[in-house]
């Protein structure tokens, strides 16, 4: 900041087109990463996302938001009327934003499958639904986390709408030598873009 006579000089903030500070209020003061609590029932996931951007630098500033059925395939929302129990510790949904070098990590279990869209209710695998903001994102990018090695990615519906080449892209792999952690790498445009829906 500088003073030119009585005036105040401010610097410029960066240009963004939501804004430098979309953050403010979203992830303060209290990041939301644990999904499920200690008591939650089901299989213990700890979920490394990375955010990446074209040229596979971290994004340091991107938000993730995450949505999730319980370990019996309920969702935490009144919106899924399915005759199965809510577990009392699972809260169902998660919202971080990313550190310095692009990483967020939740605390969850393993979502149970629950019916897919259109006719017949066909289960799909077990998946997160999950939304990306970041600086010059006008609108969230919707995307899915799939667990690799799951059989049940072979039945999914929407899974299959994606060309095989690409499903690579939504399949969150085990780290090796962590029983129970997982690691998503999320690309935000370039060669290995993730593959986002139009939702």
């Amino acid at each position: 900041m500088k003073t030119r006579g009585k005036k105040t000089l401010l610097p410029p903030t960066p240009p963004q087109t939501i804004g430098p500070y979309f953050r403010i209020g979203l992830t303060a003061p209290r990041p939301l990463s644990r999904i499920a609590g200690p008591d939650t029932r089901g299989e213990r996931l700890k979920l490394v996302c990375t955010v990446l951007d074209g040229r596979n630098a971290p994004v340091d500033d991107a938000m993730i938001e995450i949505w999730q059925a319980n370990a019996e395939g309920k969702y935490n929302h009144p919106d899924d009327r399915q005759k199965k129990a809510l577990d009392p510790d699972f809260i169902g949904h998660g919202r971080m934003g990313t550190n310095s070098e692009g990483i967020c990590i939740f605390e969850t279990v393993k979502p149970g499958r629950v019916p897919g869209p259109g006719p017949g209710n066909t289960l799909q695998a077990p998946h997160l639904e999950v939304s990306v903001f970041a600086r010059g994102v006008l609108k969230r990018l919707a995307t899915r986390i799939y667990f690799a090695g799951d059989p049940a990615n072979n039945e999914d519906s929407v899974l299959a709408l994606v060309p095989k080449a690409r499903r690579a892209t939504l399949l969150a792999q085990p780290i090796e030598g962590e029983p129970g952690a997982w690691r998503f790498d999320l690309h935000l445009n370039g060669k290995k873009e993730t593959v986002f829906f139009d939702v």
